[in-house]
């Protein structure tokens, strides 16, 4: 591990991906603090208004606090379209570190305290609002939360389940190998993708999205197991002929004890190269089902879900700002694959230069 983190570290590349999932991650916990609103915000009379505009300089030249001027909405009877200019009336200051909406820090720690506030009455939208008058950058925190962690979660309940499997398959061999084999080979046969779209379209309608979003975990992690098993399976028919496992077979230890202390271990490099890299997968399996409503439900974010107001064709040219969920998603994935690329290359010998 002490050389893989020292890799990470030279390669620039995976340098930079390690500095900007850190940076996502770490916005993302505190994701509370740092939006200016809580989830459940909306504002009805400032659908889809523009990122707010910050001042620094005041009408006469001089450097002034950071403020901002609220938007009106106006109908534009010429072109049938909402237009919306800034009312320069009344400016709204920014504040930080000071009392807003009331949260529950972590789902925890009742707190008022955000990152940046405004005056009362003012409205600050740092990259828009959405159709219903939610702020984005808000709503792309708070989204973050299960785009970014549903990965990790179906991690935790597919390796087990494919180490043991692909363990138990190549050790026994034999009949045993070929049953288990023909039954991986036959859900690895199954279009996935197509297969998440009829299980998360039959889930019940009343479900919340606590449960749908453990759900989708579940249907993740039982697509994704068979072609793993299948990897350990091959990996486990050249290990389990190696001396230290004949000693352990001449002291008596169990078939199963020796598949998971002195077999599966061996697989170790290999385990943290495919988690490394399943993860970008995952994450572009929950954006996909919430981009075609069969994942995360309104109200509640995803950046999927969040994403499909950017599918119309004038909001992509009028409101840019709605491509934001689709962008972060690149980059997540991007920077997953680099940092996959770079242990890979450092966990496989063969792949070294000399």
């Amino acid at each position: 591990m002490r050389e893989v983190i020292n890799q990470l570290l030279k390669d620039k590349f995976a340098r930079l991906a390690l500095i900007v999932l850190g940076i996502i991650y770490l916005a993302l916990f505190f994701a509370d603090f740092l939006a200016p609103y809580t989830k459940d915000f909306s504002d009805r009379t400032m659908a889809y208004v523009p990122p707010s505009k910050i001042f620094t300089i005041d009408e006469a030249g001089r450097l002034s606090k950071p403020y901002t001027y609220n938007y009106i909405r106006e109908f534009n009877q010429e072109t049938l379209e909402m237009n919306y200019r800034l009312d320069r009336s009344k400016k709204y200051y920014l504040k930080f570190f000071s009392q807003g909406q009331p949260y529950k820090f972590l789902g925890l720690i009742p707190m008022k305290r955000h990152l940046v506030t405004v005056e009362p009455d003012g409205r600050l939208f740092l990259l828009g609002t959405d159709i219903n008058g939610r702020d984005v950058f808000s709503r792309l925190l708070f989204g973050g939360r299960i785009s970014m962690t549903i990965g990790f979660l179906a991690l935790f309940v597919l390796f087990p389940i494919g180490l043991l499997y692909g363990g138990i398959s190549g050790y026994f061999g034999g009949k045993v190998d070929t049953v288990m084999m023909r039954f991986a080979e036959a859900v690895m046969s199954i279009p996935s993708f197509y297969l998440l779209i009829i299980l998360a379209s039959i889930l019940p309608s009343g479900m919340t999205s606590i449960q749908r979003f453990i759900l989708i975990v579940v249907i993740l992690a039982l697509i994704g197991w068979a072609s793993f098993a299948r990897v350990v399976r091959g990996m486990v028919l050249s290990i389990k002929n190696q001396e230290f496992v004949q000693a352990a077979k001449s002291i008596g230890q169990s078939r199963l004890g020796i598949i998971i202390k002195h077999i599966l271990p061996q697989t170790t490099s290999f385990v943290i190269v495919a988690m490394t890299l399943s993860v970008p997968s995952y994450i572009l399996s929950e954006s996909g089902l919430s981009f075609l409503g069969l994942g995360i439900q309104q109200p509640d974010a995803s950046w999927g879900n969040m994403l499909k107001e950017a599918q119309e064709f004038t909001n992509i040219i009028y409101r840019p700002w709605l491509l934001t969920p689709g962008f972060l998603i690149f980059v997540a994935v991007l920077a997953f694959n680099l940092i996959g690329d770079t242990i890979r290359d450092v966990l496989d010998p063969k792949s070294r230069v000399r």
